[in-house]
């Protein structure tokens, strides 16, 4: 816990970081105003010793109209991860690049683009398909996307396909011809 108190002091003076949450001696979050974040993270590579970004995600707090971004980096040499967090609006959001931090933040940012609409200026192929070649519409990680009207409206029933509930099947398939169950 000492490490991680004095990871976030560090961190604090530089970047005004905030809400250190500890999960366990070697993980913790901190929170980081948006416009820091990318100076903070350059600062963890290139000083502290956390130089490999592990993944990238984004959570969507849709009743408080954010998204709240996550870059979650290691240090190899302490074999502590850090989580770095920041929000940014839902209604038209854009977070600056870390792909010159990390080559590998242009895929995960390429897909958050894809999946949640955020942009992110600058990166590499951002505006190419990542997964979802030609889609139209709400994002369909946000939560907002309606999954079940985007199936019916997409799928369509076929003849021969029907629904059954568990039970009914295991009769019918498992014990043809007893009525006791």
């Amino acid at each position: 816990m000492s490490d991680m108190n004095a990871l976030k002091a560090e961190l604090d003076k530089r970047y005004e970081v905030d809400r250190l949450v500890v999960k366990r001696p070697d993980s913790a979050a901190l929170f980081c105003r948006t416009a820091h974040l990318p100076d903070a993270l350059a600062y963890l590579r290139d000083h502290l010793g956390y130089v490999h970004l592990s993944f990238m995600t984004c959570i969507d707090r849709l009743e408080e109209g954010e998204f709240e971004l996550v870059y979650m980096v290691r240090n190899h040499e302490t074999r502590h991860d850090l989580a770095l967090k920041t929000r940014i609006p839902r209604e038209n959001p854009v977070m600056e690049s870390v792909h010159r931090h990390w080559a590998a933040a242009a895929t995960y940012q390429r897909e958050l683009r894809e999946m949640f609409g955020i942009d992110f200026p600058g990166c590499p192929r951002v505006e190419e398909s990542f997964a979802l070649e030609s889609w139209e519409g709400v994002p369909p990680m946000r939560r907002d996307f309606d999954t079940k009207k985007y199936s019916e409206e997409t799928y369509f029933p076929r003849p021969g396909r029907e629904t059954q509930g568990p039970a009914d099947h295991m009769r019918k398939t498992q014990y043809p011809g007893r009525a006791d169950i």
